[in-house]
């Protein structure tokens, strides 16, 4: 025995290191030449020791440094040890030997000290670092893991396993597997077993360093049928990223035709990563495509573009280009300087409605392209630099108006809080705004704008004031003429306003069930003078929803192109229960309602003045009564008509993983009326077979069929307007989806899909149409990965 390990087995004989207590070990420690004394005196009870301490252990770490495994003890054990101090050791029946995270067992094993060799027959058993290997006979050096084995099964720890009839380790990152087979479908006992599917290969290199096994004349078959033959393909032995093809896309498109698209993903270092791909449809022609994404330590981003020359369908070039790029600059100023910038083009009105399915930055019909820049000095003061500019894809039988570019905007704001007990703000912006004169009559304007608030917060457990006042003075020089002929104007507005509230506590019990009850009166009230602004065009303002946040502001508008006048008071109450041992909100109901002095007469073009002094009632709730359960809905209520202005009222129940309901009932009155229901949810459970259960990290159950879906359906219009619905099959080591996607891009058309996936668990995935995990992650509300990993494997899981 090597004289390091030696001294290491000498340490656990003086207890400063337990192990086992058997007679094989003693053999060992006889053999290495230590005392029989020493085992006396090592078996005696130890004496206590006092302020003894935990200390972190190289051996618990999954990757044992280099350093460190050089100096880590060996260990034999077994039936009968002999042999010869430092050169040679002989274990027959029961035969082991450990080191470090590697361990191997037969029924008979010959260890010579100085070229580190292990021979083992009969029944050998390896387990490195959690990958085990069984086989008829090895040949190993131990501490480099250079050697050769026959007749082997081996078992990974991503679940991937196979048979060979030879394994030649490299080293401890690196083996070549000959006519070998692999599969992560779980072995079942019986001769006649075969897995679902299963990959032959004359060769297979496993590379432990990179995670990536490469198959060479490799054959895939999936229920005993050939599905795929490769000269070479490669695979992820685990999460870890790798550069290869990945799988082929085939897809039947209502508007594209059959598509077939082959992506390449280019691992190009730790924080930078390419993905390249080709693409032939039917009906328009050939596209490529690339998407790169980077990581820096002051900086990130990702570039995408598209090319499809000559598009047969449109007979023009079709392309999109989009990036997205943030980061922060030191040394410049004093603080730190933060910059992004975001890029949206296509070629042409049609992009969206021909390819619905690329990067989420150009689905839209309004595209942003900006450039920001921001810097903050101290806690108080606070800068930003914006060019903002539109691209609008028109349709003809639903244009819009392109919202109006913003070449530059600056804005800068001063903020001190509890400043002598005044919380103090101040805040100007010059927008130089830009429009197109086709959309629009108004001239294109260079605004500038003060507002200045001062407010004096009185703050106890029990109950809050605060007076706030506010002064917005805005000046606009135009480019054209106004109405009136003028090609200025200037606008100065005075806001008092109060917030005030009480907050009641007591203990209560509903149900059964004990609680902490809140009782939350509420006022506010605010007091604008009227300021003519009808003359003034509107760049960016929009009235505010009307729900529980903005019914306690100052502006029924946002934006700054108008500043409603008003003499109001809000009134409100709410209530919540908390569970007192969580601090958890369970429920909470809430009710608010405007009293209006004077009209309003300040509105948005072609808006008549609000006159009405009692506003609609605005009712909320939202219950979580218990973890699975959880329910939000908002009434606007009009007491006139006694009738429901808007209404939103969902639920989603959800008992565990991959188990989901939720439905929501959306209605504005004259205008929309809407019922969406989305679910994921094992069928198995509706004739109540709960699965068999897999382990941990494996899912819920194995041969389980899950149901999933999203349905939209308009009830003014007596249709469904989005229709996702599909089947998951999960066996264990294989999941096959088929959904049926059917989208609405306007009022009269829309996009019908079938997508269809076969996965093997740990390989790959071949997909017939676009990925639907993606359609299903975007449309279901909770949907879960059934295949979702939670915990990164361990070496210790398989320990023995």
């Amino acid at each position: 025995m090597p004289a390091d390990a030696m001294r290491g087995l000498k340490k656990k004989l003086r207890g400063e290191v337990p192990f086992p207590r058997t007679p094989a070990w003693l053999a060992a420690a006889l053999l290495a030449g230590a005392p029989a004394a020493a085992w006396a005196q090592d078996t005696a009870a130890p004496a206590a020791e006092p302020g003894l301490q935990l200390r972190t252990s190289p051996l618990l770490r999954e990757d044992i440094p280099a350093a460190v495994r050089g100096t880590l003890p060996m260990f034999v054990t077994g039936d009968q040890v002999s042999g010869q101090t430092d050169l040679q050791t002989v274990i027959d029946g029961n035969a082991e030997l450990r080191r470090g995270d590697t361990v191997i067992r037969a029924d008979r094993l010959e260890y010579y000290q100085p070229d580190d060799m292990a021979h083992a027959r009969g029944n050998v058993h390896i387990n490195r670092a959690g990958n085990v290997y069984d086989g008829d006979r090895l040949q190993l050096r131990v501490e480099a893991f250079e050697g050769f084995f026959t007749d082997v099964r081996y078992r990974f720890l991503n679940e991937g396993h196979g048979e060979a009839t030879r394994v030649d380790f490299l080293d401890s990152q690196h083996s070549v597997v000959t006519n070998g087979t692999y599969t992560t479908c779980l072995r079942q006992e019986g001769p006649s077993w075969l897995p679902d599917w299963i990959m032959r290969a004359a060769t297979l290199r496993i590379d432990r360093e990179e995670d990536v096994g490469t198959a060479e004349n490799a054959v895939l078959s999936f229920k005993g049928i050939p599905v795929l033959a490769a000269p070479s393909i490669s695979f992820p032995l685990s999460d870890k990223r790798k550069s290869g093809l990945l799988p082929p896309t085939l897809g039947i498109d209502s508007q594209s035709g059959i598509e077939y698209t082959q992506p390449y993903y280019w691992n190009i270092a730790p924080n930078r990563d390419a993905t390249l791909y080709g693409a032939v449809m039917s009906k328009r022609g050939v596209q490529g495509g690339a998407e790169f994404r980077y990581l820096e330590p002051t900086f990130q981003g990702e570039v995408r573009a598209d090319l499809l020359p000559g598009d047969r369908l449109r007979e023009r070039d079709r392309w999109d280009f989009a990036a997205k790029h943030s980061g922060y600059l030191t040394g410049v100023l004093p603080g730190i300087v933060g910059y992004g910038l975001t890029i949206n083009r296509v070629s042409d009105d049609n992009y969206w409605r021909d390819f619905p399915r690329t990067s989420p930055s150009v689905t839209q019909r309004l595209l942003p392209n900006d450039f920001s820049a921001s810097w903050g000095y101290g806690d108080y003061f606070f800068t930003s630099l914006r060019m903002q500019k539109w691209q609008t894809l028109q349709d003809v039988t639903s244009p819009i108006a392109p919202p109006y570019d913003r070449m530059p905007q600056w804005h800068a704001a001063y903020s001190r809080m509890g400043w002598g007990g005044l919380d103090v703000n101040v805040e100007g912006d010059y927008t130089d705004f830009q429009g197109d004169r086709a959309f629009t009559q108004q001239p294109n304007a260079r605004r500038s704008y003060t507002l200045a608030q001062v407010s004096r917060p009185f703050i106890a457990p029990g109950w809050f004031v605060t007076p706030k006042m506010q002064l917005h003075a805005t000046d606009y020089q135009f480019d054209g003429m106004l109405a009136n002929g003028q090609r200025t104007a200037t606008r100065t507005v005075p806001t008092l306003s109060v917030d005030s509230g009480l907050v009641f506590e007591r203990d209560a019990s509903y149900f059964g069930r004990s609680f902490v009850q809140t009782l939350e009166p509420r006022a506010f009230y605010v007091y604008t003078p009227y300021r003519d602004q009808s003359m003034l065009p509107n760049y960016d303002s929009a009235a505010n929803d009307f729900n529980f946040a903005s019914v306690y502001t100052e502006n029924a508008f946002g934006g700054n192109d108008r500043i409603s006048d008003n003499n109001l008071l809000t009134l409100g109450v709410t209530t919540r229960l908390f569970d007192p041992d969580t601090g958890a909100q369970a429920a909470s109901f809430g009710i608010a309602q405007r009293l209006r002095f004077k009209d309003q007469r300040v509105t948005l073009p072609s808006d008549p003045p609000v006159s009405e002094r009692l506003s609609d009632v605005l009712l909320g709730a939202s219950l979580s009564w218990a973890p699975q359960w959880n329910f939000d809905s908002t009434v606007q209520y009009n007491p006139k008509t006694s009738r429901s202005i808007r209404s939103t009222i969902g639920a989603r129940y959800s008992p565990g993983n991959y188990r989901v309901i939720s439905a929501a009932y959306r209605l504005q009155r004259d205008s929309s009326e809407q019922i969406d229901v989305g679910w994921q949810w094992p069928l198995n459970d509706l004739w109540g077979d709960r699965g068999k259960d897999r382990g941990p990290g494996r899912g819920l159950g194995g041969d389980r069929w899950y149901s999933v879906g999203r349905l939209n359906y308009s009830m003014q219009d007596k249709k469904l307007v989005d229709t996702v619905v599909g089947i998951e099959y999960d066996a264990c080591c294989w999941i096959g989806r088929v959904v049926f996607e059917r989208l609405q891009n306007t009022v009269s058309s829309s996009n019908t899909r079938i997508l269809f996936q076969l996965e093997f668990s740990g390989f790959t995935r071949v997909s017939l149409g676009s990925n639907p995990l993606s359609s299903l992650k975007q449309n279901i509300p909770g949907y879960q990965y059934l295949r979702e990993q939670v915990t990164t494997p361990s070496r210790f899981s398989n320990y023995d």
